[in-house]
């Protein structure tokens, strides 16, 4: 396997697929359907704010296994504008879309690097991809110098949240959110932190 930062060129549609698979229940309402929202992910990828691990795939090429995204200075792995959605989807179907993306918005605070979400493709959980890439995440955080690392899970991913758990991160607060539970499929969003340098207890997913 191997750990780089940026997403490498040509590899787009197989880190946005990874997203999809990950999190397409919940931004699917504002950039379904499926296909749509994986080449919308797809063509606004900041390259510079994702770690992808990398193994063979069989073919002689580069398989992507796992990517994590992180937002620092106001970018953010997934990018794309209000006009970018209002262009793919049209302006009547598009605003609504931009109001749900709206709720889903986060914002760093000084000194701090926020996740952008964390997948492993399902072939390869349980070989410590989810470990090494937020190991490379605070490594970032570290040289950038943010103090802390801060992510949201939502309540319908319990493996997420222990993975996290297992690398270092502490719950701080949980935000109701039962408007959303029909829509996106969750009724709570958990904060979580970890202080950069934070030592971890074992590795996983």
């Amino acid at each position: 396997m191997d750990v780089r930062r940026g997403v490498p060129a040509g590899a787009e549609s197989a880190v946005a697929a990874l997203y999809w698979e990950a999190f397409g229940r919940k931004l699917g309402p504002a950039l379904g359907p499926d296909d749509a929202g994986r080449a919308f992910l797809a063509r606004h990828l900041n390259h510079d704010r994702g770690i992808v691990v990398l193994g063979r795939d069989g073919r002689d090429g580069r398989e992507v296994l796992g990517v994590a995204g992180y937002q620092l200075g106001a970018r953010a792995l997934l990018g794309g504008t209000a006009g970018d959605v209002l262009a793919q989807y049209g302006r009547v179907r598009g605003l609504p879309r931009l109001a749900l993306l709206a709720l889903l918005e986060r914002t760093a605070a000084p000194g701090e690097l926020v996740m952008d979400g964390i997948c492993v493709a399902p072939q390869a959980r349980g070989g410590g991809i989810g470990g090494r890439l937020l190991d490379e995440v605070a490594a970032v955080a570290a040289e950038e110098g943010c103090h802390r690392i801060r992510l949201d899970v939502i309540d319908v991913n319990p493996r997420a949240r222990a993975l996290y758990e297992r690398n270092g991160f502490t719950a701080v607060r949980t935000h109701r959110t039962p408007y959303l539970r029909a829509m996106m499929g969750f009724g709570a969003v958990t904060t979580m932190h970890r202080a950069t340098g934070a030592p971890t207890e074992r590795r996983g997913g």
